[in-house]
This record gives structure tokens, sequence and C-alpha cells, in this order.
């Protein structure tokens, strides 16, 4: 088994697409085939289905993700340690939640790296259950996610919050908002929980996704009316793609930084918790505050 198989794979998983998987890696759609089929007859099972719907894991699948996650991060953690820099003091493998993947990510990381100069960052999106038992399981060194899994060895620190605003290609009247064109953002439990506050009819939408770019591509593919975050909101505000729905709440995402215990008092991780603090803090980034 070869480590670009396992790459393609995880790459796949998330774009559920050859061709854009092609894209990301930089290969061509057919060696994306064929690696996921030199795959596949190693492990002598059926790892992807296609559909018109796109691409999607098989059982087989679904159960090998996480091996392959593993595979994946102890091979990069494999490297790091053969390739070792003798100027790096440490390295920490930063899990971040998927929508959190913003332009918004490199102030911080920026600052982290004149904070600590001979420090490296490996950074990798997921979501909070998985990024929760990474670090239980030591593969992650922090944590940053929408959803908090209590566990007696994790400790959890708010972070700040984010603003989810609803927009629409139909309508800027929130009276004409359509149940059959709504797509639900089922970002989190605690979205969830307080969409369903604000809007219970529009809770039990026929379309759902807890990805909030696939959110975005279904509104720029098919129209219709959702609640995205407020960078993506307001990006396609101001490209025309849809209009912001007048009198729809704000809802606002709460983001945690999560831990494990054992490095909660450690110098580099509180410093870079109170540096995420500040970037999601609601009044804004402020470069005074002393790190």
């Amino acid at each position: 088994m070869q480590i670009d198989w396992v790459i393609t794979f995880l790459d796949l998983c998330e774009t559920q697409s050859f061709n854009r998987t092609a894209e990301n890696i930089g290969i061509t759609q057919s060696t994306v085939s064929s690696r996921i089929q030199a795959l596949e007859k190693v492990l002598g099972v059926k790892l992807f289905q296609r559909n018109r719907s796109g691409t999607e894991l098989t059982i087989h699948g679904l159960k090998f993700e996480a091996h392959a996650r593993r595979l994946q991060r102890n091979w990069f953690e494999a490297l790091r340690v053969t390739q070792v820099n003798p100027s790096v003091v440490t390295t920490l493998k930063i899990g971040l939640q998927h929508d959190l993947a913003t332009s918004q990510i490199g102030d911080w990381v920026q600052e982290f790296r004149e904070l600590f100069p001979d420090s490296t960052l490996y950074i990798e999106g997921d979501y909070s259950e998985q990024m929760c038992r990474d670090l239980i399981h030591g593969l992650l060194d922090l944590a940053i996610i929408f959803t908090p899994k209590p566990h007696p060895d994790l400790h959890f620190e708010s972070l700040g919050e984010i603003t989810c605003r609803m927009v629409s290609t139909e309508t800027d009247n929130f009276d004409e908002i359509r149940q059959e064109s709504y797509i639900f953002s089922n970002l989190s439990p605690a979205f969830a929980a307080t969409h369903e506050v604000h809007h219970p009819e529009l809770s039990r939408a026929n379309i759902s996704s807890g990805k909030n770019v696939l959110v975005a591509g279904l509104l720029h593919s098919m129209g219709g009316t959702a609640y995205l975050l407020d960078d993506m909101a307001q990006k396609m505000i101001e490209s025309g793609q849809c209009r912001e729905v007048r009198r729809a709440p704000l809802i606002q995402q709460s983001v945690y930084g999560a831990v494990h215990l054992r490095n909660r008092h450690r110098t580099a991780h509180r410093r870079l918790m109170k540096l995420l603090q500040n970037h999601f803090s609601t009044e804004g980034y402020d470069p005074s505050i002393e790190l």
C-alpha cells in the first residue's frame, strides 16, 4: 500500500468528486481512479460507489476512513521526525473545524509563527467528534471545534462566536421564504437547537448539510435559502449571487479550543489558546492584547 493512495482516498472522501480531487492533488482523473482501484484491490473491498449525486463511501469505505486518517497522520509525523530541522524546537499538530478554514486562518497562524519562530505547525481540517478522539489518542495537540465532546482527559475553553446569516437567491423578504427550497445548515447540535427555536418549520427541510461550503455550493447551483457563516454570506451577497433575508435573526455559533488535560498548562498551548480567543472575540481582533 502506498501513502499516495491513502492521501487520494481521503481527499476523495471530502470532495466526493474525482475531478476535484485530481485538481486538489495536481494529478489526472485517471490517476485518481487507478489509485483508488489499487487501494480497493489491496483491501479486497469496494470503497466508493458512484451515483447521480456524485461519489459516496460504501460501508467498507466508511470503516476504512478512520484508519486512513491515522495512516496519513503517522506518515507525516514520521517525515517530521526523520527530516527534523535542528532549529525546530517543537511541532504542534492542530485540528480545525472544516468551516473555519477561511482567509482569517492566516492571521493567527502568522502571529503564532512570530511568537514561536522555532516551532512548526501542522494543521488539518476535520469534524469535532473525530478531533476530540484524536486529542485523546495523542494524534492532535490542540483542536478548534464547534461541539465539545466531554471526556475526563480533555479540557475545553470558549474561544468566542461566529455569526451565521440567512441569505437567499429568491427573496430578501423573510415572509416569502419557501420551505420547499430551504437548505438546512446543520453545522452543529447547538446551531440546530437555536435554529429550531427561531424556525421550527424550516428545520425539517428536505435538503441539509453540515458543511458550510457545501451549503453555499447548493445555493449557487440550485438556488434557495439558507444560513451561511458570515464571511461566506457576505462574499455571495457582494458578488450578487444572493441577498440577505431581512428580519431573519442572526444565529451565533460558538467556537471552542480543546486540548488534552496534560497540555492544559504548557506555554505554547496557553499562548495559542489566548491568541485564538483574541481572534474569535466578539469585539474583534486586538493586536495590542498581551499574549
